[in-house]
């Protein structure tokens, strides 16, 4: 089985759901851990690579909750597939660079998934969709502790886990929400919220991490710091934030719904109507723009069209999903044919927005999650 017959359907994959699911798109818990005795990946030369990431994918194929799991070395996989492992956050870019000698491991339900000598020896995470930070957490610490049983940690009574980089030291742990903030972008009170989550010691980074843009109004929160602070405390510190944040964006639609109607109609009209006309658009204008018909959906404007609809588009529209698609490799001018080409199609059920008339008023809030 190749990795395209593993991996779900965009189609099913995007039915997913989970709790504050409206705002909270993924909840993830990544653990950082190395091997006693061995050099960090970073310092390792290619054999000893080698043998360390056989024996680590031995230990993680062997747990009971990656029976029937993906396993391979990253010098199999294509660089279409590494791209279409980064669009669906199941590894990150720096190990979608990796070669011989290191390697993944991803459960059959896609919810964990193991890179085996990215920056560390493993980066274990656990993905949830919709607002699960607690249930991600006890995943991975059930597979933490269970290869805990079968490796032996690099850990220090005084620094607890050691890390590659310094910043995970400690507990190696790395907590983050994936966040859909239209409103508070469109009322321009994200940045103030940027900027107090920043002072809490927490990171708000785009939609693949660190150095990315937050392309379609998707925010990552999470914690910067693992040192001197138990998992319990980073995850209730990162679970109460996001549910103001939460809040926050509510209440940013609310006030813009009963204020500045017209801009929202604006907004989510103008989207529709380029999403479902036009015959050639870039990847990032149509995230951005499916962020707006997100909203549209989530706020009631159009009837009978559900969130999943959005979710399976702004993920088979993504360059390496396309590729995928129309199995040749495209340059990036036949690739924006082809995405508006594609969206146009998958929009010929969806009616245009219906607006509240102004005898009715606009809508009191949105409807209920």
């Amino acid at each position: 089985m190749n990795l395209h017959e593993f991996l779900s359907p965009p189609q099913e994959s995007a039915k997913r759901s989970g709790p504050h699911d409206r705002i909270v798109m993924s909840s993830r818990v990544r653990l950082a851990r190395n091997l006693k005795g061995l050099p960090f990946p970073g310092w390792a030369k290619k054999p000893d690579r080698i043998r360390t990431c056989n024996a680590i994918r031995t230990a993680v194929e062997t747990l009971p909750q990656m029976q029937g799991a993906y396993s391979d070395s990253m010098e199999n996989f294509s660089a279409l597939d590494r791209q279409i492992l980064v669009e669906r956050h199941l590894i990150s870019r720096e190990h979608a660079a990796r070669n011989a000698g290191s390697g993944l491991v991803l459960s059959h339900d896609e919810s964990l998934c193991v890179m085996i000598n990215e920056e560390d020896h493993l980066r274990m995470q656990s993905l949830l969709p919709g607002f699960q930070l607690t249930e991600a957490w006890c995943a991975i610490d059930a597979v933490d502790s269970a290869l805990e049983q079968r490796l032996e940690y690099a850990f220090s009574p005084q620094l607890g886990y050691l890390t590659a980089c310094p910043t995970n030291l400690g507990t190696g742990i790395r907590v983050s929400a994936m966040l859909h903030l239209p409103a508070l972008v469109m009322a321009d009170q994200v940045n103030p919220i940027i900027q107090a989550v920043n002072k809490l010691g927490l990171a708000v980074r785009g939609l693949y991490g660190e150095g990315t843009e937050a392309l379609g109004n998707v925010f990552q929160v999470s914690n910067q710091m693992t040192l001197g602070e138990s998992e319990k405390a980073i995850l209730e510190r990162l679970s109460k934030v996001v549910h103001q944040i939460i809040e926050h964006e509510e209440n940013a639609r609310r006030a813009l719904l009963d204020k500045k109607p017209r801009m929202i109609y604006n907004h989510v009209g103008r989207a529709y109507g380029i999403l479902a006309n036009a015959h050639s658009i870039s990847s990032k204008e149509t995230m951005n723009l499916l962020s707006l018909f997100r909203l549209g959906v989530d706020l009631g404007l159009f009837p009978g069209s559900h969130r999943a609809l959005v979710g399976e588009l702004f993920l088979v529209t993504q360059p390496a999903h396309l590729q995928l698609r129309f199995t040749e490799k495209l340059p990036p001018e036949e690739r924006d044919i082809n995405r508006a080409d594609m969206m146009r199609q998958a929009l010929q059920t969806v009616n245009r927005p219906v607006i509240p008339s102004p005898d009715t008023g606009p809508l009191d809030k949105p409807p209920a999650p």
